[in-house]
Order: C-alpha cells, then sequence, then structure tokens
C-alpha cells in the first residue's frame, strides 16, 4: 500500500507553505506501509521557536485553503516540536536541536521518500540563510 494521491497533496502543499517561511531538511515520508493511523510524515526543521511557530502557521493556513484543518496539535506552547495531524498527513516542525537528537529520518528510514517540488528541494540541505 502507498499513500493515498490526497496524502501526497496535501504534503506537497505543506512543503511548500514551510519552505517559503525558510524551514530546512524538509523531508515527506511515505509511512502507509508501516503505520495504520496515517499515509505521510513530514518533517521540517527551524532554528528557533519563532521560527517554528511561523512554519506552523503557514502550514496551516496553506491547508486550510484546501478545506483540511488539524484534528490535533502539540507542542505549541513551547515551540520546539510541534506536531499537526491532519489525518492522512502528520507534520512534525521541529527545532534544528530536536530534530538532529531524535532523527526522525533514522527511525523512519525504512520508509520511502516522497517526491517534493524544487522549491522545497532547494532549502533541503541548507540550514543557512540564503
Amino acid at each position: 500500500m502507498t499513500a493515498s494521491d490526497r496524502a501526497r497533496e496535501l504534503a506537497t502543499a505543506a512543503a511548500l507553505a514551510a519552505a517559503d517561511k525558510l524551514a530546512t531538511d524538509v523531508v515527506a515520508l511515505d509511512v502507509s506501509d508501516q503505520l495504520v493511523i496515517t499515509d505521510v510524515f513530514l518533517l521540517a526543521s527551524a532554528p528557533n521557536d519563532r521560527q517554528v511557530r511561523a512554519i506552523v502557521d503557514s502550514i496551516e493556513e496553506s491547508l486550510h485553503r484546501l478545506s483540511v484543518k488539524p484534528l490535533r496539535r502539540e507542542g505549541e506552547r513551547e515551540g520546539r516540536w510541534v506536531l499537526l495531524d491532519f489525518g492522512d498527513l502528520v507534520v512534525h516542525v521541529q527545532h534544528t536541536d530536536e530534530r538532529q537528537y531524535y532523527a526522525l529520518e533514522r527511525l523512519w528510514h525504512d520508509c520511502p521518500p516522497i517526491d517534493l517540488p524544487a522549491e522545497v528541494r532547494r532549502g533541503a540541505t541548507d540550514s543557512s540563510p540564503a
């Protein structure tokens, strides 16, 4: 089983919104074979708490335009690791330190990556401001 077209559409929209707010290391993973609760994990990083919140806000606004609201939101108060659950898509926006420490990509290394647009990939490994 692979991620649904809708989950991929939401992941792409969320990734573009994250990239628009200068998120780094934006990665989408198809976790549909491993989890029954969601199809895609989207991971993004930011160097500070304020930027984590800005990325989260941008993602929520973008998906709201697609008539999707989060079912659950966690970690917003601390701003170090915010989880947004949209059902078919779960977004993790992490402070760079948390991203390195928890290494979710390593945990889910057996899940195939989902191709994201060039605008997102350009900042995928660049953690310094342009």
